[in-house]
């Protein structure tokens, strides 16, 4: 039986995990059947088990831990070919996508296109909208050629960044919640309130928007949203509040939803984004165009 590359990513994540739960839910997005299926698949091939499972403990066997090395070379072999005819193709096209996961909003769209005109005649832009399952906005599946995306990105993957803008993380709120008549929300009086989340996918970028980096204890989440839009219909249902940027408060702005500044956070970074290593022309002049955008921009300073 052949062996897929989608095998070994199930086998990859377990055997770093060590954990059914976490590698399916966390870095899968699939259900724990699923995964278990997968691995019985992949040992029936090797005729072999790869794990050893208890009720408590999932730990690797001799034929896994030798496994273990080549299925990652495999994988990081395999994207690079993936990566190499993307490459190809894309050198022969004169459209770059560029992938965003909130709207873009700040001047950027116009400002960068007419940049773009004038230095590659011929190129135009394609803008894609990404789920923020993927905290790449597109960049890590090979969907997008550049992005417009919120930080932090996973802390492996090859890309490189470039910070266009910072601003204040402000909070919706729903318009008869408690806090909502208040001008200014100081974020220990958001501690115990529910929380709308991204998918546990997003990695740090979802721990970033739920304020877990200025927490004792990780947030409450009370339901898990994929795009904006569905966030905001959940703080409008009032089934939780959700933390956005500052520019992203004046763009969503909606009826039932009411967005406050929060004190005691960090500001939020968006930035330009690109695979590492990809040197095109296109891709250059996009980048230096959405910098020099964003520094014009005027920005809020951030509160303190």
């Amino acid at each position: 039986m052949d062996v897929h590359v989608r095998d070994l990513r199930y086998f990859v994540a377990l055997a770093e995990e060590l954990s059914f739960t976490r590698a399916a839910s966390d870095r899968l997005s699939v259900s724990q059947p699923t995964l278990s299926r997968q691995i019985r698949r992949l040992e029936l091939s090797f005729r072999t088990a790869l794990f050893e499972r208890d009720r408590r403990t999932v730990t690797l066997t001799a034929a896994g831990r030798a496994l273990l090395p080549h299925a990652r070379q495999l994988i990081e072999r395999w994207e690079g070919a993936r990566r190499a005819v993307v490459d190809a193709v894309a050198a022969q096209d004169t459209t770059l996508t560029v992938g965003f996961q909130t709207s873009i909003g700040r001047g950027l769209v116009p400002a960068v296109t007419a940049t773009m005109e004038k230095l590659l005649p011929g190129w135009r832009l394609r803008f894609r909208q990404i789920s923020w399952a993927d905290p790449t906005a597109g960049l890590a599946g090979g969907e997008v050629d550049v992005a417009v995306a919120w930080l932090p990105l996973p802390a492996s993957g090859g890309f490189s960044r470039k910070v266009i803008t910072r601003e204040d993380r402000w909070v919706a709120l729903p318009t008869d919640h408690r806090l909502a008549d208040h001008p200014v929300v100081s974020f220990g009086d958001l501690a115990a309130e529910p929380c709308i989340a991204l998918p546990a996918t997003a990695g740090p970028l979802r721990d970033f928007w739920l304020g877990n980096d200025r927490r004792r204890t990780p947030a409450r989440v009370a339901v898990t949203a994929t795009t904006a839009d569905e966030a905001f219909e959940a703080v409008a249902s009032g089934l939780g509040i959700v933390l956005l940027s500052a520019g992203n408060a004046g763009i969503y702005q909606r009826e039932n939803v009411t967005c406050r500044p929060v004190t005691g956070l960090s500001p939020s970074e968006l930035a330009v984004v690109w695979r590492t290593g990809d040197h095109r022309e296109a891709v250059r002049v996009f980048v230096e165009a959405c910098c020099l955008c964003g520094a014009g921009s005027g920005a809020a300073p951030a509160i303190r």
